[in-house]
């Protein structure tokens, strides 16, 4: 015996028919993902910045850039990163700008990753997959929300 106060038999015509504002929920997991990761890409963008802007040690010696220097890419990580924080932030609370900051953010980054590719390869190339992941996410299914 059913102890809510529908009659009988609401319920499963309820959950049959669509609602037109609200969306099927798929992909939302891919957005949440996105977000999620944008959001560990930013801090470890940022901490590696400030790292490289600090002159440590733990980057590969001697590394030739095509661009500048190791201090100036610190700076780059340090502004991207924290861009990426802020619009992770977004992501979750369904900003309608914030994907598209979280896109362009993440091609960015992925564009300033195969630059740095001389100072931490490994690295570079895990946040450059990662980065894709996210616009994949962002771009296949960001615009899941409906207002």
């Amino acid at each position: 015996m059913s102890t809510s106060a529908e009659p009988r038999g609401t319920s499963a015509r309820l959950s049959a028919q669509p609602d037109a504002s609200v969306d099927d929920g798929r992909g939302y997991g891919w957005v949440l993902f996105a977000g999620m990761m944008l959001a560990i890409v930013g801090t470890l963008n940022f901490i590696y910045g400030i790292a490289a802007i600090g002159d440590s040690k733990f980057y590969v010696k001697d590394a030739q850039f095509i661009i500048s220097n190791l201090n100036t890419w610190g700076w780059v990580l340090v502004i991207i990163g924290a861009v990426q924080v802020v619009s992770a932030f977004g992501i979750w609370a369904q900003a309608g700008g914030a994907r598209w900051v979280g896109i362009i953010s993440a091609g960015l980054n992925a564009i300033v990753q195969m630059l740095a590719i001389p100072a931490y390869p490994f690295l570079a190339l895990a946040l450059f997959a990662i980065d894709i992941l996210i616009i994949y996410g962002l771009l296949a299914y960001g615009r899941r929300t409906t207002g």
